[in-house]
């Protein structure tokens, strides 16, 4: 399915609160990185939770994430944003990427993996408090950084676990990283509903556990992320936040109960992104 970013008017996503993003994204992808380099070659070759991709797929996937958020965050801090992402593909183009290298390495696609972590987190550990601001091109449109290293954050977060969990590996669950992602995904299917014309006014309340928290999606023009509960919610969900983060990123089910005409709060990412 091909995504339908909004380029034009205030951004389709907003967050309120929330804890510094930054440290958080950084500490994720160096975490991953030295996964990466303690495991052997066969441990490269086995499978993920992506259908289809081996641990090495995945990896060679993040290198090109990392150099599109590069190349993106960079254009924004320059005062011109991108429009490279209208009519892409979530599935088939990463898909034709990976193709592409599969003949790499594992010590190749980790020394790729190494150089591309290296450029984004220092970009990003050098942002100042002006820059976070600043709109630059992510899937959902023209968002401000801060929203662009959230979806880095959760798309890479949730493909640590895709790596490590089939491998019988222990994952972190750093709560300033859980509950960030969390955020993050709840919207990111909202805006893409919106962008395709299928939303309607709604509410989506996320009430956590481990850590304790709540989460409140406002769907009207715009996705609202914050923390004040609506005084009659649309629909509410209440589970562990590592739990919630693995069904609304279609790595577990949602097992919740969600009227037929609200599901698109919760379904819709799948769709686009096919559970890549």
């Amino acid at each position: 399915m091909q995504i339908v970013p909004r380029y034009d008017g205030p951004p389709i996503v907003t967050l309120q609160g929330g804890a510094d993003v930054g440290q958080p994204f950084i500490r994720q992808r160096r975490r991953l990185q030295a996964l990466l380099g303690s495991l052997s070659d066969d441990e490269w070759s086995a499978g993920s939770r992506c259908e289809g991709w081996t641990v090495q797929d995945v990896a060679a996937h993040l290198v090109g994430v990392n150099r599109f958020w590069h190349f993106s965050i960079s254009a924004g801090l320059a005062g011109s944003a991108t429009r490279v992402l209208a009519g892409f593909d979530p599935k088939a183009t990463p898909a034709a990427m990976v193709d592409a290298v599969r003949s790499a390495a594992p010590a190749e696609t980790l020394a790729e993996l190494v150089e591309s972590n290296d450029a984004l987190c220092e970009l990003v550990g050098e942002l100042n408090d002006d820059q976070w601001s600043m709109i630059a091109e992510a899937p959902a449109g023209h968002l401000p950084i801060r929203l662009l290293v959230h979806h880095g954050l959760w798309d890479c977060w949730v493909h640590e676990r895709d790596i490590a969990l089939p491998l019988g590996l222990a994952v972190a669950e750093d709560a300033d990283e859980v509950l960030a992602c969390l955020r993050f995904v709840a919207a990111l299917g909202p805006a893409f509903s919106l962008t395709s014309g299928s939303a309607t006014a709604a509410a989506l309340v996320l009430e956590t556990t481990e850590p304790d928290g709540c989460v409140v999606v406002e769907v009207t023009d715009h996705v609202a992320v914050h923390d004040r509960p609506p005084a009659e919610p649309t629909v509410v969900l209440r589970d562990a936040a590592v739990d919630l983060v693995e069904a609304l990123s279609f790595r577990a089910p949602l097992t919740h109960a969600v009227p037929a005409d609200h599901r698109w709060l919760v379904v819709y990412l799948g769709e686009v992104f096919e559970t890549i």
